[in-house]
């Protein structure tokens, strides 16, 4: 069957049909541009290289795809630092190619998510650069300007996430500039009301163009006290590798005064009646918080007047993933916000892919653990965001230091490596050169331990993972519990996570067994009927108290 025609086969009916509702228990195909597919041999990806490849991605059964920015920009940081906030990048294409994309991701019954970084801009952005030019303009307060201490030194104690202070001198107007990531990516003032209307308004642009939702890039760093107290120190015991690797002094600090501010929930209001006004769009949030990040994605979903649904970083932090980290993690969601709602993810383009990180350990049988961790994170209660590769299985790529492009890998090598090894091209054949992603030299070189994992050798190979992943995303569509449900944990214990998802007449009972060896269940009272995910397998058989090493169990309630 072609590409073309699994699509079809996998759409949940008619191309787009208005639901205000469709984010909520989403799958969501994060997409970063560059290492997708490059159409024009420049080594590369661009906005052609995705539509030529959305067939594939709807032939998944995703609903979404999330598409990393694309905008103009010196790209010191791969598009995180915007230039100009309403065009497209001349290297990704043009504007008529995004609306390619987003006619035919439609065609295919795709919504389209694109990332706005609105906390920060590149330095090159007019805005900054007007700003920069003196104290009297119209912009002088666009961004975050203090002048120095009395000895010259900065105005506190902040520090940039990518290393060092959070302020960098300007000679122009002889003041500090806040940046929290790269010098060149300075904050924009978010006390300046001036600026919340010019950000809203780019994000019009992009909502009246068509797509559906907004991943808001770093959403709790869009306020500062506007004090600019120093942070606190943090105590050693209390500090953990959730955002930053530990290497990285941004961890000794309780970030309480450059992040996380209260003034954020008025803003994201007035996000939220902006999309209102648009037919069933939807944001998704990045909260960054070592300390509150499950606390702060509940203040940021409750309600009607934040927004969607919002992801932070536990589940994507370094390992390992046990039964037990699994249940707290969702229950403190569950906790600070019981109407809110997660997007769970156990990768994306920022840090090590979750095949390294959690499976590293894992020698018995890596392919059944990835199975596990799959079954896990498409049936929590919550959306889901997959990142491109992760069907096939793809580990952290080596990127030798020669090759690396990240900056913020540069700066802590060899201790942290940056992320470029998650950011390596995608491998669409193994015989093609360049694993099909270019017909030249790619800007991230091919990683050898991905080829073998090609999607032409793992569409051939019905026990592949890609295929797994394709059966379970059907399961899920044809069980609304799964999407929607609520969800009751039996047992969480060093080897078996087992949960209910409920909606209406149907409960669902998932139960995995996290360990290489055989264990005990605890299944719930009740009359269980054993589910396959496909239609033509036998589904696992148990007494009901043992799981086999790596064992799904998945059962309907009658």
């Amino acid at each position: 069957m072609s590409l073309e025609s699994m699509a079809d086969a996998h759409m949940a009916g008619p191309v787009m049909v208005r639901d205000p509702d469709w984010w909520r228990g989403a799958v969501i195909y994060q997409i970063y541009p560059r290492s997708f597919q490059d159409s024009n041999g420049d080594g590369i990806g661009d906005l052609a290289g995705i539509t030529q490849r959305l067939p594939y991605v709807a032939s998944l059964g995703v609903d979404a795809i999330w598409i990393s920015p694309f905008f103009p920009s010196p790209m010191d940081d791969f598009g995180y630092d915007i230039a100009h906030y309403t065009d497209v990048d001349p290297m990704f294409g043009t504007l008529s190619d995004f609306d390619r994309l987003v006619q035919r991701a439609h065609e295919l019954g795709l919504k389209v998510i694109i990332d706005q970084v609105i906390s920060h801009s590149s330095d090159r952005h007019p805005w900054f650069m007007e700003s920069r030019s003196g104290r009297d303009g119209a912009k002088a307060d666009w961004y975050v300007w203090a002048d120095p201490k009395e000895d010259g030194s900065p105005p506190n104690n902040w520090l940039s996430i990518f290393g060092g202070t959070a302020w960098e001198w300007d000679a122009t107007r002889c003041q500090y500039y806040l940046h929290n990531f790269l010098t060149s990516q300075p904050d924009l003032n978010f006390h300046n009301p001036e600026v919340q209307e010019a950000l809203l308004g780019t994000v019009r642009f992009w909502l009246e163009r068509g797509v559906d939702g907004v991943r808001l890039d770093t959403i709790n760093f869009y306020f500062h006290s506007a004090g600019l107290e120093n942070n606190p120190a943090l105590p050693p015991e209390d500090r953990n590798e959730i955002t930053a690797p530990g290497v990285n002094p941004y961890n000794y600090q309780n970030h309480i005064y450059d992040k996380s501010r209260p003034e954020n929930l008025e803003f994201l209001a007035r996000f939220r009646a902006l999309l209102e006004e648009f037919d069933d769009r939807a944001a998704l949030g990045e909260v960054s918080d070592a300390l509150r990040g499950l606390e702060i994605v509940g203040q940021y979903t409750s309600g009607t007047n934040g927004i969607h649904m919002c992801y932070s970083f536990e589940f994507l932090a370094p390992g390992p993933l046990t039964p037990r980290g699994v249940r707290g993690t969702v229950e403190e969601v569950l906790a600070a916000a019981p109407d809110g709602w997660s997007c769970w993810a156990f990768s994306n383009h920022d840090v090590a892919r979750h095949a390294s990180r959690y499976c590293d350990a894992v020698f018995e049988d890596r392919a059944a653990f990835l199975r596990v961790l799959a079954t896990i994170l498409l049936t929590l209660r919550g959306s889901i965001s997959l990142y491109q590769g992760e069907e096939l299985g793809f580990d952290e790529a080596e990127v030798p230091y020669e090759d690396l492009q990240d900056p913020y890998g540069i700066r802590f090598w060899p201790a942290f490596k940056g992320r470029d090894g998650s950011r390596t091209p995608m491998i669409w054949s193994h015989h093609a050169p360049h694993g099909g992603f270019s017909s030249s030299k790619p800007w991230l070189p091919v990683a050898n331990s991905h080829l073998d994992l090609a999607v032409t050798l793992q569409e051939e190979d019905s026990n592949s993972l890609l295929h797994f992943y394709r059966t379970l995303m059907a399961f899920r569509r044809t069980h609304p519990s799964l999407a929607k449900g609520s969800i009751t944990f039996h047992q969480a214990d060093d080897q078996v996570l087992s949960y209910e998802r409920a909606i209406d007449e149907e409960t669902i009972l998932v139960a995995v067994n996290m360990s290489g060896t055989e264990a005990t269940m605890d299944r719930p009272d009740g009359n269980w009927r054993p589910l396959s995910l496909k239609p033509d397998e036998e589904p696992l058989e148990t007494d009901g108290e043992t799981l086999p090493p790596y064992g799904i169990y998945i059962a309907e309630r009658i």
